[in-house]
Protein backbone atom coordinates (compact mmCIF):
# COMPACT_ATOMS: atom_id res chain seq x y z
CA UNK A 1 0.00 0.00 0.00
CA UNK A 2 1.30 3.46 -0.90
CA UNK A 3 2.02 5.43 2.26
CA UNK A 4 2.42 9.13 2.99
CA UNK A 5 3.99 10.38 6.23
CA UNK A 6 3.04 13.93 7.26
CA UNK A 7 5.23 15.49 9.97
CA UNK A 8 3.97 18.77 11.45
CA UNK A 9 6.05 20.82 13.86
CA UNK A 10 4.23 24.13 14.25
CA UNK A 11 2.62 24.91 17.63
CA UNK A 12 -0.13 26.83 15.80
CA UNK A 13 -3.19 24.83 14.74
CA UNK A 14 -3.73 26.76 11.49
CA UNK A 15 -0.21 27.86 10.71
CA UNK A 16 1.07 28.38 7.18
CA UNK A 17 3.14 25.19 7.30
CA UNK A 18 0.12 23.15 8.49
CA UNK A 19 -2.11 24.58 5.77
CA UNK A 20 0.48 23.64 3.18
CA UNK A 21 1.05 20.12 4.53
CA UNK A 22 -2.73 19.61 4.40
CA UNK A 23 -2.73 20.76 0.78
CA UNK A 24 0.12 18.36 -0.02
CA UNK A 25 -1.76 15.49 1.64
CA UNK A 26 -4.95 16.29 -0.31
CA UNK A 27 -3.02 16.30 -3.58
CA UNK A 28 -1.35 13.00 -2.74
CA UNK A 29 -4.65 11.37 -1.79
CA UNK A 30 -6.18 12.35 -5.12
CA UNK A 31 -3.42 10.39 -6.86
CA UNK A 32 -3.46 7.62 -4.24
CA UNK A 33 -7.13 7.22 -3.22
CA UNK A 34 -6.44 3.90 -1.52
CA UNK A 35 -3.18 5.02 0.07
CA UNK A 36 -2.38 5.20 3.76
CA UNK A 37 -1.62 8.50 5.51
CA UNK A 38 0.42 8.56 8.72
CA UNK A 39 0.18 11.87 10.61
CA UNK A 40 2.85 12.72 13.14
CA UNK A 41 2.08 15.92 15.07
CA UNK A 42 5.24 16.78 16.95
CA UNK A 43 3.63 19.49 19.05
CA UNK A 44 0.66 17.38 20.16
CA UNK A 45 3.15 14.79 21.43
CA UNK A 46 6.68 16.18 21.39
CA UNK A 47 9.44 13.58 21.04
CA UNK A 48 11.48 13.00 24.16
CA UNK A 49 14.79 14.75 24.62
CA UNK A 50 17.88 12.57 24.67
CA UNK A 51 19.26 11.44 28.00
CA UNK A 52 22.44 9.77 29.19
CA UNK A 53 20.58 6.47 29.57
CA UNK A 54 19.20 6.76 25.99
CA UNK A 55 22.66 7.37 24.59
CA UNK A 56 24.05 4.39 26.50
CA UNK A 57 21.22 2.27 25.11
CA UNK A 58 21.92 3.10 21.45
CA UNK A 59 25.58 2.24 21.90
CA UNK A 60 24.77 -1.11 23.51
CA UNK A 61 24.60 -4.03 21.07
CA UNK A 62 20.97 -4.82 20.24
CA UNK A 63 21.20 -8.39 21.56
CA UNK A 64 22.67 -7.14 24.85
CA UNK A 65 20.19 -4.39 25.67
CA UNK A 66 18.26 -4.68 28.90
CA UNK A 67 14.49 -4.47 29.08
CA UNK A 68 14.84 -0.91 30.35
CA UNK A 69 17.12 0.04 27.45
CA UNK A 70 14.72 -1.45 24.92
CA UNK A 71 11.91 0.58 26.46
CA UNK A 72 14.00 3.74 26.24
CA UNK A 73 14.43 3.20 22.49
CA UNK A 74 10.81 2.26 21.79
CA UNK A 75 9.86 5.82 20.80
CA UNK A 76 12.84 6.19 18.50
CA UNK A 77 12.13 2.80 16.91
CA UNK A 78 8.50 3.81 16.25
CA UNK A 79 9.51 7.11 14.60
CA UNK A 80 12.09 5.38 12.40
CA UNK A 81 9.58 2.67 11.49
CA UNK A 82 7.17 5.38 10.29
CA UNK A 83 9.85 6.72 7.95
CA UNK A 84 10.65 3.23 6.67
CA UNK A 85 6.94 2.58 6.00
CA UNK A 86 6.49 5.79 3.99
CA UNK A 87 6.94 6.18 0.25
CA UNK A 88 6.56 9.96 0.52
CA UNK A 89 7.45 12.16 3.50
CA UNK A 90 6.14 15.72 3.88
CA UNK A 91 7.64 17.81 6.68
CA UNK A 92 6.13 21.12 7.79
CA UNK A 93 8.89 23.24 9.28
CA UNK A 94 8.26 26.79 10.51
CA UNK A 95 11.31 28.91 11.28
CA UNK A 96 11.78 29.62 14.98
CA UNK A 97 14.55 32.07 15.85
CA UNK A 98 16.33 31.47 12.51
CA UNK A 99 16.26 27.66 12.86
CA UNK A 100 13.81 24.78 13.25
CA UNK A 101 11.30 24.34 16.07
CA UNK A 102 12.28 22.48 19.24
CA UNK A 103 9.90 19.52 18.58
CA UNK A 104 11.34 19.03 15.09
CA UNK A 105 14.87 19.07 16.50
CA UNK A 106 13.80 16.45 19.06
CA UNK A 107 12.35 14.32 16.23
CA UNK A 108 15.62 14.52 14.31
CA UNK A 109 17.55 13.55 17.45
CA UNK A 110 15.30 10.50 17.87
CA UNK A 111 15.64 9.31 14.26
CA UNK A 112 19.40 9.89 13.90
CA UNK A 113 20.51 6.49 15.20
CA UNK A 114 23.87 4.80 14.59
CA UNK A 115 23.28 1.37 13.09
CA UNK A 116 19.67 2.16 12.16
CA UNK A 117 19.74 5.34 10.08
CA UNK A 118 23.46 6.01 9.64
CA UNK A 119 26.85 4.38 10.02
CA UNK A 120 30.49 5.46 10.00
CA UNK A 121 33.47 3.86 8.31
CA UNK A 122 36.93 4.95 7.23
CA UNK A 123 35.17 6.63 4.29
CA UNK A 124 33.00 8.72 6.60
CA UNK A 125 29.26 8.73 7.36
CA UNK A 126 26.73 6.77 5.33
CA UNK A 127 22.97 7.22 5.49
CA UNK A 128 21.07 3.96 5.89
CA UNK A 129 17.52 5.06 5.08
CA UNK A 130 16.39 4.22 1.52
CA UNK A 131 17.54 7.03 -0.76
CA UNK A 132 14.56 6.68 -3.09
CA UNK A 133 12.05 7.93 -0.52
CA UNK A 134 10.53 11.19 -1.76
CA UNK A 135 10.77 14.02 0.77
CA UNK A 136 9.09 17.42 0.60
CA UNK A 137 10.13 19.95 3.24
CA UNK A 138 7.75 22.89 3.50
CA UNK A 139 9.39 25.78 5.32
CA UNK A 140 7.54 28.89 6.46
CA UNK A 141 9.20 32.01 7.83
CA UNK A 142 8.65 35.69 8.40
CA UNK A 143 11.62 36.95 6.42
CA UNK A 144 13.20 36.23 3.05
CA UNK A 145 16.42 34.21 2.95
CA UNK A 146 18.52 33.63 -0.13
CA UNK A 147 20.59 30.46 -0.49
CA UNK A 148 23.72 30.87 1.60
CA UNK A 149 22.21 33.46 3.93
CA UNK A 150 24.44 33.61 7.05
CA UNK A 151 21.40 33.79 9.35
CA UNK A 152 19.44 30.89 7.85
CA UNK A 153 20.14 27.96 10.17
CA UNK A 154 16.90 26.23 9.15
CA UNK A 155 17.13 24.95 5.56
CA UNK A 156 20.89 24.15 5.57
CA UNK A 157 20.46 22.15 8.78
CA UNK A 158 17.43 20.25 7.49
CA UNK A 159 19.20 19.44 4.22
CA UNK A 160 22.30 18.25 6.05
CA UNK A 161 20.53 16.05 8.59
CA UNK A 162 18.09 14.47 6.13
CA UNK A 163 20.96 13.71 3.74
CA UNK A 164 22.98 12.42 6.70
CA UNK A 165 20.43 9.65 7.37
CA UNK A 166 20.09 8.84 3.66
CA UNK A 167 17.05 10.89 2.60
CA UNK A 168 18.60 12.39 -0.52
CA UNK A 169 15.52 12.75 -2.75
CA UNK A 170 14.66 16.08 -1.16
CA UNK A 171 12.69 19.12 -2.35
CA UNK A 172 12.38 22.30 -0.25
CA UNK A 173 9.32 24.50 -0.77
CA UNK A 174 9.54 27.93 0.83
CA UNK A 175 6.62 30.04 2.06
CA UNK A 176 8.58 33.09 3.17
CA UNK A 177 7.82 36.81 3.72
CA UNK A 178 5.05 36.04 6.21
CA UNK A 179 6.01 39.21 8.14
CA UNK A 180 6.05 41.44 5.04
CA UNK A 181 2.34 42.28 5.11
CA UNK A 182 -0.76 40.36 4.10
CA UNK A 183 -0.32 40.79 0.34
CA UNK A 184 3.29 39.56 0.27
CA UNK A 185 2.47 36.75 2.71
CA UNK A 186 -0.45 35.49 0.64
CA UNK A 187 1.54 35.67 -2.60
CA UNK A 188 4.23 33.52 -1.01
CA UNK A 189 1.63 30.96 0.09
CA UNK A 190 0.08 30.97 -3.38
CA UNK A 191 3.52 30.46 -4.93
CA UNK A 192 4.17 27.56 -2.55
CA UNK A 193 0.85 25.96 -3.51
CA UNK A 194 1.72 26.34 -7.19
CA UNK A 195 5.09 24.71 -6.56
CA UNK A 196 3.38 21.85 -4.72
CA UNK A 197 1.16 21.34 -7.74
CA UNK A 198 4.24 21.24 -9.98
CA UNK A 199 5.72 18.64 -7.62
CA UNK A 200 2.79 16.28 -8.08
CA UNK A 201 5.15 13.66 -9.49
CA UNK A 202 6.99 13.75 -6.15
CA UNK A 203 3.77 13.02 -4.32
CA UNK A 204 2.35 10.24 -6.51
CA UNK A 205 3.73 6.76 -6.12
CA UNK A 206 3.09 3.97 -8.61
CA UNK A 207 1.04 1.14 -7.16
Amino acid sequence: MNTLLIVNSSPRSNSVSRRLTRHAAEQWQKSNPHGRVIERDLTAASPSYLTDAWIQAIYTAADQRTTVQKALLKESDALIDEILAADVIVIGAPMHNFTISAPLKAWIDQIARPGRTYSYSEKGPKGLLPADKQVLVIVSRGGAYEDGSPIDFQVPYLRHMLHFVGLNNLTVIDADKQAFGSEAAQKSVDDAIATLSQCQEHLAVSA
